[in-house]
């Protein structure tokens, strides 16, 4: 399972629409997100701030990648421009986290 992070950054004013946007997500980009491989996909707002980080599980880097082409994708970063920092094509800025610490418990049984 591959493991990404990345941070966002919200426009000034914009949390609460931000969440009722999420809560939920368009059906028909979540049946996207699960058809591209995506096993788990949070994101959390910083309480001092406008910062944005998301966290993703999936499969296949390439099928991750895929998701950008697509029709609801992009309908996505239209419907959420306004209210977020974003590049010219609509998709949200964002900066990709390293790394530092991951641990697993796969053996439930020892605890």
């Amino acid at each position: 399972m591959i493991r990404k992070s990345f941070v966002m950054t919200l426009t000034a004013g914009n949390e609460a629409e931000y969440e009722r946007s999420h809560s939920p997500i368009w059906p028909e980009l979540q049946s996207v997100l699960f058809e591209k491989g995506v096993r788990n996909y949070s994101i959390f707002l910083h309480p001092d701030g406008r910062q944005l980080f998301a966290y993703a599980e999936f499969e296949d880097e390439e099928m991750w990648d895929s998701i950008a082409r697509t029709d609801v994708c992009r309908r996505w970063w239209k419907h959420m421009r306004e209210l977020m920092e974003t590049n010219e094509d609509d998709s949200q800025k964002s900066v990709e986290c390293r790394e530092v610490f991951h641990i697993d418990n796969l053996d439930d049984e020892k605890m």
